[in-house]
């Protein structure tokens, strides 16, 4: 869009939102001001302006305020421009990429949209808000109350329902802006409306415009920022200080997609260091997904012993198979086909299409929503699911596209290192100290907030170490249920005493011969304890009958080729086995 007949001026004041007097040429001219907005950051006495000369020679004001400086930004302050900006960008074949139908103000419902597209069957409506408020590089919107705004924002929902397209296109009339974001301070109904409209799936845009003195043209994207500002002001400083701190690990070395997956799976409800020998171990044994699809059930429980939570690898093997079937054998690269894979949850899949692809996703496990929390200095209870998708969201917004994985790394890391879970977090080391607002409140230690999980079922066990002479008894577990597929050591809801022992082996086809009571142990699972008792069990024969499914094995075998769960560490000492990978 161009302009002719431009004049500079310099602004004097503002008597009313209509007018304005600027001196033009020597004079004190009375100059129509076209955006009825306060503006008052912008007409301060004495900025440099730019008016327009009409061609109406009748007219009573013979001038229009077009532009103004602002430091060494030029602003376009025509209100009535933007919707021609914008039906001249679509023209170029911007935003659809075929050729539209362009209708302006056009009816629906009550109200009226700024303009009616239509691209070959797909109906469209959009609205267009010209954005000329400025703060350090933020540009907001609105500078004023906008009852009208809000009751736009809310037909273009309702026109979702009837089969429309809906969009918000904000032109901020400058350059040199890093976001926007709704001026929620000025009208936070506003604000509350664009992210339901969103939510509902209209599309908000925000464009900056390339400015000059007598022209003004739609140029680049810019970020919008709908829930957490505060989030994007600090996003520099987490990539920054995680490329300079973060820990050499070995899922962090020859990235691909696979190795990201194997590592977060194992690292779910499991120390850093625990994991690493598991992750070295199993990338040994199945250093493709194609080996993880084919591999024996029993070598990858085996593989994953000491881990817990087993059914991580039994769904990691199922997801390997879709891959194999669904993806010929290579590992999907978009979030929604890897969060399709069995096993794979939304931080899961944020991770691998973030470290892996540079998918900006977000990743959001314990340590980011606790970071998070205290950036926010958040009173809402992060196991609720609303919260963290909530949090989800705000992130999405913010994540910077050329540093998608070093962003959302930062912020776990951030969580492990520095806004540590237990204990006093290290804030006087923190690289965003200065936007957490728990800090700036003193209640760091009050946030997160989260509710305590139900008491765990105490569940009373006694667990039999039972002998053939060299060899020692073990049975597999249903496939079904806690620790399905394991094999075990034989055990018995209760506390029993030697008679009930004794009576327990008669009844299962064995024949004790000596019997010695050992120490108790105690496993905590997710949601149940078990607190156990238990005896060695030295045979004198083996019965004819079976035995209930105990097979007897010497402890070598057991070692190196059954996986048995950490729940019965406390009793295979006795047997000098050992588990996991320090064996």
């Amino acid at each position: 869009m161009k302009y002719e007949r431009i004049q500079v001026g310099r602004f004097i004041e503002r008597p009313n939102r209509f007018i304005a007097y600027v001196e033009i040429n020597g004079l004190k001219e009375t100059v129509h001001v076209k955006n009825t907005g306060r503006c008052a950051e912008l007409l301060k006495p004495g900025a440099t302006v730019y008016v327009q000369k009409s061609d109406n020679l009748e007219r009573k004001t013979q001038w229009d305020l077009i532009g103004v400086e602002k430091g060494e930004r030029l602003i376009n302050m025509d209100s009535q421009i933007p919707n021609t900006v914008v039906k001249e960008w679509l023209e170029e074949g911007n935003l659809f990429d075929i050729p539209v139908s362009i209708y302006p103000e056009t009816t629906y419902g009550k109200s009226r949209f700024d303009l009616y597209v239509e691209v070959g069957e797909r109906k469209v409506f959009i609205e267009v808000k010209g954005v000329t408020l400025e703060e350090d590089g933020v540009a907001r919107f609105p500078d004023a109350p906008t009852e009208r705004g809000v009751k736009h924002v809310e037909e273009l929902t309702k026109a979702l329902k009837d089969g429309y397209e809906s969009y918000i296109l904000f032109v901020i009339q400058m350059k040199g802006i890093r976001y926007f974001t709704p001026n929620i301070h000025t009208h936070p109904e506003f604000a509350e409306a664009l992210k339901k409209a969103k939510k509902a799936g209209v599309k908000i845009l925000a464009y900056d415009c390339e400015v000059k003195e007598d022209e003004i043209r739609l140029s680049s994207s810019v970020p919008v920022v709908l829930f957490e500002p505060r989030l994007m002001e600090m996003r520099e400083e987490v990539v920054a200080w995680y490329r300079m701190n973060k820990r050499q690990l070995p899922w962090r070395e020859h990235v691909n997609a696979y190795r990201v997956w194997v590592s977060e799976i194992m690292l779910q409800q499991t120390r850093v260091e625990a994991v690493k020998p598991y992750y070295e171990r199993f990338l040994k044994e199945f250093p493709t997904v194609k080996e993880l699809a084919e591999a024996e059930e029993d070598k990858l429980l085996k593989l994953w012993e000491g881990l817990g939570y087993y059914n991580r690898v039994k769904n990691m093997q199922k997801a390997a198979k879709q891959v194999m079937i669904e993806y010929n054998g290579e590992f999907p690269d978009t979030y929604e086909e890897i969060r399709s894979l069995t096993g794979i949850g939304n931080y899961t899949a944020g991770a691998i299409s973030a470290f892996a692809y540079g998918i900006p996703e977000p990743a959001v496990d314990g340590n980011v929503l606790r970071v998070i929390s205290r950036i926010l200095s958040s009173d809402e209870d992060i196991m609720k699911a609303s919260v963290r998708t909530k949090i989800e969201n705000a992130i999405r917004e913010v994540i910077p596209i050329d540093a998608a994985g070093d962003f959302n790394q930062g912020l776990i890391e951030l969580g492990a290192l520095i806004c540590v879970p237990n204990g006093i977090p290290k804030c006087e080391e923190c690289p965003v100290r200065a936007f957490c607002l728990a800090r700036e409140q003193n209640r760091v230690m009050d946030l997160p907030v989260k509710t305590k999980a139900k008491a765990r079922k105490i569940e009373n066990r006694t667990v039999f170490i039972i002998k053939d002479g060299d060899k020692v008894g073990i049975r597999k577990r249903p496939g079904k249920g806690l620790l399905s597929g394991l094999y075990e050591l034989p055990n018995e809801l209760g506390h029993m005493d030697e008679d009930e022992v004794i009576a327990y082996c008669k009844q299962i086809g064995l024949s004790p011969l000596r019997l010695k009571k050992l120490g108790t142990g105690k496993h905590i699972f997710s949601h149940i304890e078990w607190h156990m008792q238990g005896y060695a069990i030295q045979l004198d024969e083996l019965a004819v009958q079976e035995s209930e499914g105990v097979i007897f094995l010497l402890p070598e075998e057991v070692e190196n080729n059954y996986p048995i769960p950490s729940a019965f560490e406390a009793y295979t000492k006795f047997l000098d086995i050992k588990l996991g990978p320090e064996k």
